[in-house]
């Protein structure tokens, strides 16, 4: 959890919303790094990448420092640039669209479905105009989005297709990883299903969108002294990559974990008439990065977890398209799904780390919420 989200965590919060899985194990893949006096972009940068292609079901994997870098580069990798339109979802952290924004392009926001908060087929081609070069779903949560209808509009209309997985690590459609339909970008964000501190990765079968992304990432260069093109310092460090190693190896744990405790806690509340429990959609593998339900009451039921020590989340509070700057530049869209999700939604603790004994605790502590006799 960042210093920006600890400030605003009380000292006595006894199950946090998130809190990163770390041990001996990372602790002694940092060590044996540093000991090695080889700590920039090395050795474990290309294991990590070879680990996470294979992982993801993917030909290529190009690691960067953060989640936004690899959703930036992933864009100019395919050539998108002044002038294209990329559709998205609002509902989303903003560096969904900033990432766009970067490269001159203007994201171009659909609604979203009700019950996965994911971008709607059906509405994504009303969007669609002769400026569109790319549709860039999010799979948020950590449940995919759906890839049947979404591929089929990008063949129609001959798109490109650059998936957000920042929040899905080893999600699935039709048992295939997320990543892997388009190209894809992963955060490794401390709170992630997985970290690397911080950092990223881009993924892709195509070797020519590789090659940029690698460009793109070290000054435009194939080698040393020798720039081909315009590029950034967005190299990940042998550091990170060596969690990373030690950290995908635990992913499966850590996913099942995340989907146990997913479990329990709707087998706790779903009876509760004033909430809504988070759906799975069919074909899916949700990975739960957030455990998300729906209450129109959220801020109420919000102080009343915090008040009893359990954390939560609001993913997210303001859509992209309400933020300052989108209002400023001259966003005014009418998304009314996703407005009424920002002020419905809260996430409650799903990590590994909570056990059995708080996920009853946290049912129990809702339940007394909406007892009306309370």
């Amino acid at each position: 959890m960042s210093t920006f989200d600890q400030q605003y965590e009380k000292r006595d919060i006894m199950i946090p919303i998130a809190k990163p899985q770390l041990d001996d194990a990372e602790i002694q893949a940092v060590s044996d790094v540093l000991r090695s006096g080889i700590i920039a972009e090395g050795q474990r940068v290309a294991e990590f990448e070879q680990a996470f292609a294979e992982y993801t079901g993917t030909e290529h994997a190009v690691a960067v420092n953060s989640g936004t870098a690899a959703l930036h580069a992933a864009l100019l990798a395919h050539g998108i640039g002044r002038g294209d339109e990329v559709i998205t979802s609002s509902f989303s952290f903003i560096a969904t669209a900033n990432s766009v924004l970067f490269t001159g392009a203007k994201p171009v926001f659909a609604d979203i479905r009700a019950d996965t908060f994911n971008l709607d087929p059906q509405l994504i081609e009303e969007m669609i105009t002769p400026a569109t070069k790319a549709i860039m779903p999010v799979h948020l949560y950590g449940q995919p989005a759906d890839m049947d209808a979404i591929n089929d509009i990008v063949e129609e209309h001959d798109l490109i297709l650059i998936e957000d997985a920042c929040q899905a690590h080893g999600a699935a459609y039709n048992r295939k990883k997320v990543g892997s339909f388009g190209t894809g970008a992963f955060s490794f964000y401390p709170t992630k299903n997985m970290t690397t501190s911080e950092g990223g990765i881009i993924t892709t079968n195509n070797r020519g969108v590789a090659d940029k992304a690698r460009m793109i990432r070290s000054h435009g260069s194939k080698q040393r002294y020798l720039h081909e093109m315009l590029g950034y310092n967005l190299r990940m460090t042998d550091i990170s990559a060596a969690i990373g190693l030690v950290q995908l190896k635990k992913l499966p744990e850590y996913t099942a974990r995340r989907q146990h405790n997913a479990k329990l806690l709707t087998e706790g509340i779903r009876d509760i008439e004033s909430i809504e429990c988070p759906v799975i959609t069919e074909r899916c593998n949700h990975v739960f990065h957030q455990y998300t339900i729906r209450t129109r009451n959220r801020d109420e039921l919000a102080d009343h977890l915090k008040n009893n020590g359990i954390g939560t989340g609001i993913y997210y509070p303001i859509p992209i398209h309400k933020q300052p700057y989108y209002r400023e530049i001259g966003y005014n869209d009418n998304l009314l799904v996703t407005e009424r999700a920002s002020r419905e939604v809260l996430s409650l603790p799903v990590h590994p780390g909570v056990t059995d004994e708080d996920i009853a605790t946290i049912s129990n502590t809702i339940r007394d919420w909406s007892d009306p006799r309370c």
